[in-house]
């Protein structure tokens, strides 16, 4: 009875909500309970909308939360029938209270991932001036090869004007700026924290971007990338240029096998340590060239061969028949391999005077 009770006071409270102050008699009961209903199914309907437009909220948030974190959700759906999985996610969050680490999570950002980070960018900084270094030797031995009388070459390294390079390396400069004496707000570590991880993330390769990730990383962390080369003529009596060679297009075979032999001449006297000129040395000396001068003109090849005898290397010349003649001059014995019918190759040692004899012979 006290249950029944209870309802009829509801439905008095929901009669005067509806219908207001008003007397209720026999004649108008039909009338007013046609009101109250109106009243309830358009009461029902903006709560049904309310009820609709908060799942809807709820299923957005659940998508954008597994899009921010799919691997902790990657077993969960986006559904108002789902909300106990999430509750339980909450749940535990909570119980980590992860707030208590922020200070703890700021402190291991600078000084181990930033500071990592900062390595990094210090290590290829260091391998981009360990370049422009032997550059600066490799100049040094150019000065002493007449490329052409009176003249000499220079190499030029020129930044990249790439733009995957350029913007690699802002970013790895504000990842690391302010990182180590910065703010202890948290919104400056989050911020730190996403730079990092970004370029990481990158670096590691991205889920369906790995293969364009694998070349981006290969691109950017080798640093000869980071530089465009050029060769500059110059004179020898003030220095002044003679010509630019942004790359060696426009000019011809010999001339690009010119600049070539120069330049690979002033590297290995770089490489090896050697002094210019200097006869008795206790320096590595040994060169092997194969397929050499197979396509190049004589000039130029026996332009090189004077470069090599000028830094007195010690050259193994692995040439076809119709280019010995070009070396000839240059070497002191020769090694002719012969394979007949592709079955057993065989090789015939013999000093150049012996090879001269037998080719007069032969002439004869």
């Amino acid at each position: 009875m006290a249950a029944q009770t209870a309802y009829f006071e509801r439905l008095d409270a929901v009669r005067r909500e509806a219908l207001g102050e008003h007397q209720l008699s026999v004649e108008s009961c039909e009338n007013r309970q046609h009101e109250t209903r109106v009243w309830l199914q358009t009461r029902m309907e903006a709560e049904a909308r309310k009820l609709n437009l908060l799942r809807d909220r709820i299923i957005q948030a659940m998508v954008a939360y597994k899009e921010e974190f799919k691997l902790d959700t990657a077993e969960v759906d986006a559904s108002i029938e789902a909300v106990f999985e999430y509750r339980n996610m909450l749940d535990k969050l909570q119980a980590d209270d992860l707030p208590r680490f922020e200070a703890r999570f700021k402190e291991l950002l600078n000084e181990n991932t930033i500071r990592e980070v900062a390595n990094f960018n210090a290590q290829l900084a260091m391998w981009r001036e360990t370049i422009r270094e032997r550059i600066a030797r490799i100049n040094t031995s150019l000065t002493q090869i007449d490329y052409n009388p009176g003249r000499y070459i220079a190499l030029e390294a020129q930044p990249t004007p790439d733009a995957d390079i350029r913007d690699f390396q802002t970013e790895l400069r504000a990842c690391t700026e302010g990182s180590l004496t910065g703010s202890d707000d948290a919104q400056y570590s989050e911020a730190k924290f996403l730079q990092v991880r970004r370029i990481i993330e990158r670096l590691r390769g991205r889920e369906g971007l790995s293969e364009q990730d694998r070349r981006w990383t290969a691109k950017v962390t080798d640093v000869r990338y980071w530089f465009v080369f050029a060769a500059s003529e110059r004179w020898r009596e003030d220095h002044s240029e003679h010509e630019h060679y942004s790359d060696s297009g426009g000019k011809s075979g010999g001339q690009k096998e010119k600049l070539a032999y120069t330049i690979l001449a002033a590297s290995l006297a770089y490489q090896f340590g050697l002094e210019w000129g200097a006869v008795r040395s206790r320096s590595f000396r040994f060169v092997v060239i194969d397929e050499a001068f197979g396509r190049g003109s004589d000039e130029s090849a026996q332009y090189g061969l004077r470069l090599f005898a000028q830094l007195n290397l010690q050259l193994l010349i692995v040439t076809p028949l119709q280019k010995i003649h070009i070396i000839e001059p240059f070497v002191s014995s020769v090694g002719f391999v012969h394979n007949e019918e592709g079955r057993t190759s065989k090789l015939r040692n013999l000093t150049i005077e012996e090879y001269h004899a037998e080719k007069a012979r032969a002439a004869g």
